[in-house]
């Protein structure tokens, strides 16, 4: 078989026979030839490795299929050299376009062989490339997106009929007013249904628009800045005031409202339909369905995926995507190792209404009235209302899915009764309304309401599609667009960071966390979300520092990061005895806890500012010889071979040059290193080092976590302070470490930086000495002015000192250089991922920059502050958007920082990429503004923050001494 393989293939190549080659690839790869796969002799023989045809056709990266199928194989070496070496410039990391003719063709040819183990429609085939596991929106969407970019050869998997579950339920709508993440993918969902129903789908598909309520002011300006950055990008949507309401609603009672935002472009379709039509489309294209299919588990091999194991077969695959809706969670635990998905069914409710006479207006617009936690749509010539109850019931009572449940829960009126009063507050009509229809159809919800996509951290190429909230038809276009891309590109094409699947924890997969923590997070879709100043109160206290307690009695407000307990700041009113402190009502302005982080500021600027850090994602890298050292070179863009002691401040970039990780490097000795990451990164960082290890498992990685409790300690007479708890010497160089004795604790590493701009020291403690070591800092840091401060105030510390940080400043699609990083990018250094891309960058400019801004006509006492997403103007037009703001405590100005580009790239202009240089943005003539709800405010740019003075640590006195005062003097 090799030996005839090899000289067929040859003679393909010469006799340039391309269909054949690649019809051979195929099949050799279906029918899993285990020489053909494991050994790579004929891709490096002469006649192919030089010949012109295979160098063209493998540097344009025509053979999507076979290329992922034999990925881990060596040849992907040669594959990289050929396009490296290619004549038409080509690269392995700019291939991401399939010649879809070129591979429609091949599809066509290799029917032959790729059907030769499949049975009819409906009979369980042997194996497939992809196994789709589900049979609703998002699985068709999925299966018809894969279809739509050549890939053929899918298998979709239902347990009952096509759309059994929960697709024909829901409300049918489609808002487009939602973060900027989600409208994208919304945006995409709209013009695939408006699609469908152009090309003779009856689909319902209408753009009736939106009428969205305020009936309170912080609602109104919650609204207007959402309205704020949709204007600047592209949606149309305009504030309207209560008799113009009237206008787009008759039905509306509008005395008791602040205003509301109409959204033209806002749509309703028959969810059924849909489901049905890409189902269908897939169908064509040449996915196969098999119904009353029931998948038992998920096989796999090394953690990569292998096949599944169904009620009436197995079926071998290379992919696979978990779209299982309310089985998905189960079905990641019948898997080894188990995935997480942390989705879980809640009760979902909607009333429906007979028929009005006369009917009403099929045109009406959707109605949310988010302060009353409810959407009303025109249905079938009446109403639909329905709603995101505040606590909301777990399905099923908490207990697993019943085999004979039939779609539907009994009805709760007492349950629903509040919304539906609501309701005819809202609109009287419904008042007058006989025997209306009250639908219980559960749906699943994730702990943080968002949806979950992209590849498991656990086992390679499983996906998952899960997690739709309510309403997986808004959601399910783009999100069928996003998982095809990101499994025909082996990378996501677009932001995807909020609704990664690797954005989870086990614990977040917990059933008791997930039940308690739903009951919440269903009402959250329709709750001001006040920024920073919204957290769950349900699960909580489940990841606690050692400090936890400590510093709960000091006064601390908690908020939860990646589950984790971290002191926001600090009430220095709060005396023991005292009810616990909780955060006040939450504010769009200055918030009310404003003067507590004035107060520790200024303990970080002028004394001893004291922070719990533990949250941060902390791994261990090492190898018994100098293997850690080549690995780390060629995941960092830094320079990691550095002395013993050395700290360097390093990006992770994928193939393109943007971050994967923004992380501290420790060198501990010569074979073995220390990483600090951001809270939130501890399993995605985590999970893409594990992936770009070497083969022969000469690299190690240990997270650790919970094993070292993070103490910052800022300020300039934090060596001071430190030197009387130690009896070493701990004046470091920047960016040093040593391990030093603290009070009774040994081996605590002290690192010479603090994450905030400050001078001072980062202490990662053994976290069984952590109270000990907090208590001699809090002791005998009385004399230092030493205090308790929050993450809020070492956010607004590290915002004033021009910090960028991961998900705000730093993502997949922003590089070093453009960030203001680029000084830590090593181009000299023989090879990193990335470099090719950054290189090519470096010489021709960056297409965004992020800037600094100092907002100088606005008044932190009365107007509404700037907290991330606010569009940002220069001469009227239109060039970026805030990813971080606060309050800069030195310069006594509100201040952000946020990305500029060319006008014409923010308006989709192909020929708008223009390099943005200093020039550009310190132009004379250009004028900055920031949109804050609706209302515009000069903001002066800086490239470099703005110059803060500071007392470094060798210019305080060594003690404070108390002064004897004379009573004679008083």
């Amino acid at each position: 078989m090799y030996e005839y393989g090899t000289n067929l293939l040859i003679s393909y190549v010469i006799n340039i026979n391309l269909s054949k080659f690649f019809n051979f690839v195929r099949y050799c790869v279906i029918s899993r030839s285990p020489k053909f796969i494991c050994q790579s002799d004929w891709l490096v023989h002469p006649f192919i490795l030089q010949h012109k045809q295979t160098k063209m056709l493998f540097a344009t990266c025509s053979l999507t299929t076979a290329v992922k199928s034999v990925r881990e194989t060596t040849w992907l070496l040669h594959y990289q050299n050929i396009c490296k070496q290619s004549s038409n410039g080509y690269k392995i990391h700019a291939c991401k376009k399939t010649d879809f003719k070129i591979h429609a063709k091949l599809n066509s040819n290799m029917a032959q062989y790729s059907n030769f183990a499949m049975g009819s429609e409906g009979v369980l085939p042997k194996q497939a490339q992809i196994v789709i596991c589900g049979a609703g929106t998002v699985a068709n969407s999925v299966a018809y997106h894969l279809v739509q970019n050549g890939w053929n050869d899918i298998l979709v998997l239902e347990q009952k009929k096509i759309g059994s579950g929960t697709s024909h339920f829901g409300s049918g709508t489609l808002g487009l007013f939602k973060p900027i993440a989600d409208r994208n993918l919304i945006m995409y969902s709209i013009k695939l249904y408006r699609r469908l129903q152009e090309l003779g789908y009856d689909i319902g598909f209408k753009q009736i628009g939106s009428v969205n309520l305020a009936q309170t002011k912080d609602r109104l300006i919650a609204l207007k800045r959402r309205m704020a950055y949709h204007q600047a990008t592209g949606l149309h949507c305009e504030v309207v005031g209560n008799k113009e309401l009237k206008n787009f609603h008759p039905y509306l009672r509008t005395e008791d409202l602040e205003g509301a935002i109409w959204v033209p472009e806002d749509a309703v379709a028959k969810p059924q339909a849909i489901c049905e039509a890409l189902a269908k489309l897939a169908k064509e294209g040449g996915a196969r369905y098999v119904e009353n299919c029931q998948v038992l588990q998920v096989l796999t091999e090394n953690a990569r995926i292998k096949g599944v194991e169904t009620n009436i077969g197995t079926v071998f695959c290379e992919y696979f995507v978990n779209s299982a809706g309310m089985w998905a969670r189960d079905l990641g635990l019948n898997c080894s190792p188990r995935v997480r998905v942390p989705a879980i069914p809640a009760e979902h409710f909607y009333v429906t209404t007979p028929c009005f006479e006369p009917e009403l207006d099929s045109w009406l617009p959707c109605v949310r009235d988010y302060d009353s936690h409810t959407y009303i749509r025109e249905w079938k010539g009446g109403f639909m209302v329905g709603g995101f109850e505040l606590e909301a019931k777990p399905a099923f009572g908490g207990a697993g899915i019943p085999e004979d449940w039939k779609n539907k829960l009994p009805q709760d009126w007492n349950h629903f009764m509040p919304l539906w009063e609501k309701a005819i507050h809202r609109l009287p009509i419904l008042k007058d309304v006989h025997n209306p229809v009250l639908t219980n159809s559960p749906d699943n919800f994730t702990p943080d309401g968002r949806w979950i996509l992209g590849e498991t951290p656990e086992v390679k190429n499983y996906f998952v599609s899960v997690g739709m909230n309510g309403n997986s038809l808004q959601g399910a276009g783009g999100i069928g667009k996003a998982v095809a891309e990101w499994i025909i590109e082996g990378v996501p094409t677009t932001e995807l960071i909020p609704f990664s699947v690797q954005r989870f924890l086990d614990l977040h997969n917990n059933r008791q966390y997930l039940l308690q923590r739903t009951r919440e997070v269903v009402g959250r879709h329709y709750s001001i979300l006040y920024p920073h100043q919204c957290e769950y109160k349900y699960a909580r206290k489940l990841r606690c520092s050692p400090l936890y307690s400590v510093l709960e009695k000091r006064g601390a407000v908690f908020g939860t990061r990646m589950a984790y307990e971290r002191a926001l700041y600090f009430d220095s009113t709060y005396k023991d005895g005292d009810p616990l402190p909780q955060m006040p009502p939450g504010s769009f302005y200055k918030p009310k806890f404003f003067d507590f982080m004035r107060e520790e500021y200024l303990a970080c600027r002028e004394g001893v500012g004291i922070i719990d850090m533990s949250s941060f994602s902390k791994i261990e890298i090492k190898s018994s010889g100098s293997e850690v050292v080549d690995y780390l070179q060629r995941v960092c863009s830094n320079d990691v071979n550095i002395p013993v002691g050395g700290i360097v401040h390093t990006g992770m970039q994928n193939e393109y040059g943007g971050y994967e990780n923004d992380c501290m490097i420790v060198r501990q000795n010569d074979n073995s290193f220390f990483m600090v990451s951001p809270t939130n990164q501890q399993t995605r960082t985590f999970e893409w080092m594990q992936r770009n290890l070497p083969p022969d498992h000469s690299v190690g990685l240990t997270d650790m976590t919970s094993m070292y409790t993070v103490i910052n300690v800022v300020g300039p007479k934090s060596r001071d302070l430190m030197s009387e708890l130690s009896n070493s010497d701990v004046k470091l160089h920047p960016f040093t470490y040593k391990k030093v004795n603290v009070g009774y604790a040994s081996d605590v590493m002290v690192m010479s930086f603090t994450h905030t701009g400050e001078p001072g020291y980062c202490l990662y403690v053994p976290s069984e000495y952590a109270l000990h070591v907090y208590d001699r800092l809090m002791t005998v840091g009385q004399d230092y002015g030493a205090r308790d401060v929050g993450c809020l105030t070492q956010r607004f510390m590290r915002i004033e000192k021009f910090i960028a940080f991961w998900a705000e400043e730093l993502t997949s699609l922003t590089t070093p250089f453009e960030a203001g990083a680029g000084h830590r990018v090593k181009l000299d250094k023989e090879y990193f991922i990335g470099k090719f891309a950054l290189q090519r960058q470096k010489e021709q400019g960056v297409t965004q920059r992020l800037v600094f801004f100092v907002l100088e006509d606005i008044d932190p006492d009365i107007h509404i502050w700037p907290w991330g997403g606010e569009p940002l103007y220069r001469n009227g037009e239109f060039v970026g958007t805030v990813t971080s703001a606060g309050y800069g405590f030195t310069l006594d100005k509100l201040i952000c920082v946020g990305y500029i580009r060319h006008p014409g790239i923010t308006k989709g202009d192909s020929n708008g990429h223009q390099i943005v240089t200093n020039e550009f943005i310190m132009a004379p003539g250009a004028k900055y503004e920031i949109d804050i709800a609706g209302q515009r405010f000069l903001a002066k740019p800086h490239i470099r923050a703005p110059y803060i003075p500071h007392i470094n640590m060798d210019s305080t006195s060594c003690r404070y001494r108390p002064t004897v005062v004379s009573l004679k003097a008083m």
